[in-house]
């Protein structure tokens, strides 16, 4: 599987080897969507770091203002 995204014109390519359980399980998930599984996975991967990054920011504003998390 080739995992990039075609609208950056300074997209990188990712390869993955991956086995065949998680494929099948992956392609279900894209299907139900609509999605390749290329899109699906790129997907998943760019909630994964907006998540990643908002816990971050909502981690740096509780220390700033002196809460607690």
């Amino acid at each position: 599987m080739t995992a990039s995204t075609s609208h950056s014109p300074d997209s990188k390519v990712l390869s993955l080897r991956i086995d065949s359980a998680l494929f099948t399980r992956l392609s279900e998930h894209a299907a139900k969507r609509g999605m390749s599984v290329q899109d699906y996975v790129v997907r998943m991967l760019v909630r994964d770091d907006f998540d990643e990054r908002f816990q971050t920011a909502v981690e740096e504003t509780e220390r700033f203002y002196g809460h607690s998390a």
